[in-house]
């Protein structure tokens, strides 16, 4: 009697056993590069702002005031970049993707009507996409390190409202590709909020004890207000990308998003 025939086996980019498998590792990663770089091009976004902040400020409370003006602050970005003549969608407001700060710089962006990103990524706690995100700009990631590469490379501009350890360690990471010009790129980086960030991080003991250079403390700005805080970024993103963007020819491609370079040697 003949033997039965095999059974067909699915094709391994379709079997999602191997696919959540530990060898197949480096794809679930390699996917969280590729997923969103597909994305950026088709809604023709070339750069972004990125809003830091807790998820723990809400509307109500004594920190309050941080989420209407991050709100505040994100509306008038957005306004302003939307009117920028470029092909592209330039300086996209894009959060974490979350509640708190997260929530109110996207909510600030649609309010304006504009696209708006979320970067989120499964955590035990706190971590649910808000309404504000854009549809097709609501991305999901499980590797950190994949979704601050997201957040790094696309950024022309990072806003910095008071935070807890997430805020802390995205904000220094930033300081520190800044600081050690690992980024071809400049980064405008405002922090916003300055009796909070002047009483959290002691930035002139850091210079003091030989920790930092007094230079360093020219990597960022600070700001209370929403309109202070635009027209700082709107004077670093002209300089740095508008006025330079007119003297060169356009690109070829104008809807592939500006990922920055990092620098050799």
């Amino acid at each position: 009697m003949p033997p039965s025939p095999n059974r067909r086996e699915p094709l391994a980019y379709k079997n999602e056993q191997f696919l959540d498998s530990s060898a197949a590792r480096s794809i679930r990663i390699l996917s969280e590069y590729l997923g969103p770089l597909e994305r950026f091009r088709r809604e023709r976004i070339r750069d972004t702002i990125v809003f830091f902040g807790s998820a723990r400020i809400g509307e109500e409370g004594p920190m309050a005031r941080y989420y209407s003006e991050a709100q505040e602050l994100a509306r008038l970005v957005t306004e302003w970049s939307d009117s920028l003549p470029q092909p592209a969608r330039r300086f996209v407001v894009t959060t974490g993707g979350g509640p708190g700060i997260m929530e109110a710089a996207n909510r600030g962006a649609h309010d304006a009507g504009g696209k708006t990103i979320g970067l989120n990524i499964g955590l035990p706690f706190e971590q649910q996409p808000n309404p504000y995100i854009t549809k097709n700009l609501n991305f999901e990631f499980h590797y950190f390190f994949m979704r601050k590469f997201w957040f790094a490379y696309l950024a022309k501009a990072l806003v910095v409202f008071p935070g807890g350890f997430g805020t802390l360690d995205e904000l220094t990471e930033l300081l520190t590709l800044t600081q050690t010009r690992k980024l071809e790129k400049k980064i405008v980086i405002l922090l916003y909020g300055s009796q909070f960030w002047k009483e959290v991080v002691n930035f002139d003991a850091l210079v003091k004890y030989g920790m930092i250079s007094p230079e360093d403390l020219g990597l960022f700005q600070m700001a209370d207000d929403p309109e202070s805080a635009l027209e700082i970024l709107k004077d670093g993103l002209t300089r740095y990308y508008l006025d330079h963007d007119q003297m060169l020819p356009p690109p070829p491609v104008l809807d592939t998003p500006d990922i920055a370079h990092s620098r050799i040697g």
